[in-house]
């Protein structure tokens, strides 16, 4: 499968006349392919996306464009389109990102504030939890779990993590609703889930390409060391994580399991 990462953005650059353009970044996930073009403002379009993908792929387009940056999505989605191209909203798009980063451009995105969860989602507890790295693909792609999110690129071996290494994560209870709470996570493409230190301290869930959700807020001075000491095995992870939701603790039943990783690894 051919898969390109892709930006479409107001570039530092300017042309003769001192006028915006725009540049179109293309590469794959390792850069040994990488196209460049650039267009004024006036002509930064679908249209002129499409064809610019078309001379960049020659004889074979590819399958997806994965894209990071909402202000690009729209244009290259319906660029996409036009050719017959799968667009993929992902923050995952690190090879993109370090040329970015190499080129100097401006990385950060606008998001908004974290927003609480829907009322009728949430479970009925939550509590964190550990599992080390060596068995943690293992032990949930064994089970009937309706909703499983195992990217390759996120399995511990792939991250060059030690068997030994604790994996943190967070189980939510999801009683009744655990169905409906994990279907609503698949939708909204959980990349994240992050301690938040405030009054009161809090577990913000990082999904899609900019939304940002309050999982859980807490006060009591142990849920905060054992918030604390979740992000720091974080950093010991290399960023990697799991949320896992269940309807109880009886082990019997799962719904949902995404692996995740820390946006300052992706």
């Amino acid at each position: 499968m051919k898969i390109w990462q892709a930006d479409f953005y107001r570039s530092p650059l300017r042309d003769t006349a001192g006028q915006v353009l725009w540049e179109l970044l293309i590469c794959d996930s390792n850069r040994s392919f990488e196209y460049t073009a650039t267009c004024p403002q006036s002509a930064a379009n679908s249209s002129w996306v499409a064809a610019q993908l078309q001379l960049a792929a020659g004889d074979q387009l590819p399958d997806i464009i994965q894209v990071f940056r909402p202000q690009s999505l729209s244009l290259i989605q319906a660029a996409g389109r036009t050719l017959g191209i799968n667009v993929e909203p992902t923050r995952y798009t690190l090879a993109l990102k370090q040329w970015l980063q190499e080129k100097q451009y401006p990385l950060a995105l606008d998001k908004p504030p974290p927003v609480p969860l829907p009322e009728n989602l949430w479970g009925e507890e939550w509590r964190f939890a550990t599992l080390p790295a060596g068995e943690l693909v293992d032990v949930f792609t064994e089970r009937p779990i309706p909703i499983l999110s195992i990217p390759e690129s996120l399995q511990p071996i792939n991250l060059g993590l030690a068997s030994t290494i604790p994996v943190p994560g967070v189980v939510i209870y999801g009683g009744k609703q655990s169905m409906r709470l994990a279907r609503w996570l698949q939708a909204a493409h959980p990349v994240a889930l992050n301690y938040i230190a405030g009054t009161p301290d809090g577990l913000i869930l990082e999904a899609g390409l900019v939304d940002r959700w309050i999982v859980a807020t807490f006060a009591d001075p142990d849920v905060a060391a054992a918030a604390q000491a979740y992000q720091q095995r974080q950093q010991q992870s290399r960023g990697l994580h799991f949320l896992l939701v269940q309807p109880d603790d009886s082990g019997m039943t799962y719904s949902g399991f995404w692996l995740l990783r820390a946006e300052s690894c992706i």
